[in-house]
């Protein structure tokens, strides 16, 4: 019998060579900008890399806010460019903002990567759990303090492979953001209930993420 208590369900294990593919429901995203950047995003008039793509389901809702969307991912998905992150060549501030899911085991780098490359900002969503640590906390939270970190009142149900507007899950998922312009100590804040006024029709089917984006007017695919 399976074991479904919260602490074993709260868990998402992967093997250290696993892709990490749990793709983002497109509400989450916006939720990121809608309740969490949006008074000082200008996102409208702003590039973004999101170098996690995976089969695009973050890039674009990010392309709905951002006039420049780049989208990269390590794996062939069929979507954006084949290019990796962490080892890929990219010039400091080439972008406004690093938006993205990383794989949770590289999380870390993911951020320190991205850092000198965002002239805004960069957001990560993680697990909850990433706040937790003496190494990250010296590593990273003590050398680069995030601006806010953005919880989760709900949670955000992510599934091997796809997107499921019936999936459940016990993780807690929050959005961290490191601002540049920002220098106030980190502040903890809430994204509220907002799941069902930020889904739209047709999230979780196939057109959404199949519709050509050739000729995207907010889409740019970055080959590096």
């Amino acid at each position: 019998m399976q074991n479904t208590s919260h602490a074993v369900m709260a868990q998402r294990a992967e093997p250290r060579d696993s892709l990490d593919d749990f793709p983002t429901p497109p509400w989450a995203t916006r939720a990121l900008i809608e309740h969490v950047i949006e008074q000082d995003s200008g996102a409208g008039e702003l590039s973004v890399l999101e170098p996690a793509c995976g089969r695009g389901h973050m890039a674009q809702v990010l392309s709905e806010y951002f006039k420049e969307v780049s989208a990269s991912d390590v794996h062939a998905y069929g979507y954006g460019a084949v290019s990796n992150f962490l080892t890929s060549v990219h010039e400091a501030s080439a972008f406004d903002w690093v938006i993205t899911n990383p794989p949770f085991r590289l999380a870390e780098d993911f951020v320190l990567r991205a850092l000198p490359i965002a002239r805004r900002g960069v957001a990560m969503l993680v697990r909850t759990v990433f706040i937790e640590s003496v190494g990250r906390y010296e590593r990273v939270f003590t050398r680069f303090p995030p601006a806010r970190v953005a919880q989760f009142t709900e949670r955000v149900p992510m599934i091997k492979g796809r997107v499921d507007r019936k999936a459940s899950t016990a993780t807690g998922y929050a959005w961290v953001i490191w601002e540049k312009a920002c220098t106030a100590p980190t502040a903890l804040t809430w994204v509220p209930p907002c799941r069902k006024s930020l889904e739209r029709a047709g999230d979780y089917e196939a057109h959404f993420l199949m519709r050509d984006r050739s000729d995207h007017p907010r889409q740019q695919e970055l080959f590096a």
